[in-house]
């Protein structure tokens, strides 16, 4: 081999090493280059990831707050229906009070029974306080009117059980 020769392989080795350095470089730029873009899109991604967790965590405070208020409101609501039970309670145990005392004061009303009642037993008995005058409808001593147009008179007959002045006590009719 002549120098000539030598000299050719030199240059062409020297060639390909500058050729493979150069792509290698070329290479390592777009590489970096997509680094830095990827990393580019990663910190927008995280920025926009931040974002929606901030939005979340207001979300969450205002639900929470949102909770908070309706405890609020529940408690103030279960108060208000304390505070109106315990008036339609009193107003109750005041109307029962009436009522005994008003049935203390009538002496068509037997009590007797009734006395040994709670209020609220007295009143979930669903039974009506009737006096004689609510039976008959004309009063005692008047008369009434048949569909015929004769007259009929109110008047006890004397020996009537069912029309003594005072209640049997063996069958109360006010319980």
């Amino acid at each position: 081999m002549d120098s000539g020769q030598l000299i050719g392989i030199i240059i062409g080795v020297i060639v390909v090493i500058a050729i493979v350095v150069v792509v290698t470089m070329v290479s390592r730029k777009r590489k970096v280059e997509a680094n830095r873009n990827k990393a580019v899109e990663m910190r927008e991604q995280a920025k926009t990831d931040e974002i929606g967790a901030r939005e979340r965590e207001a979300k969450a405070a205002r639900a929470e707050a949102d909770a908070k208020q309706a405890e609020v409101e529940a408690e103030r609501l279960r108060e208000e229906a304390r505070e109106r039970q315990q008036e339609a309670e009193h107003v109750r145990a005041g109307a029962q009070e009436q009522l005994r005392k008003a049935d203390e004061l009538d002496p068509d009303v037997v009590t007797t029974e009734r006395d040994a009642q709670t209020p609220r037993e007295a009143s979930g008995n669903g039974e009506l306080r009737r006096d004689r005058g609510d039976r008959n409808p004309a009063s005692a001593g008047q008369a009434t009117t048949n569909p015929d147009g004769s007259q009929v008179s109110n008047e006890p007959a004397p020996n009537d059980p069912a029309h003594t002045e005072r209640p049997r006590e063996d069958n109360p009719r006010n319980l």
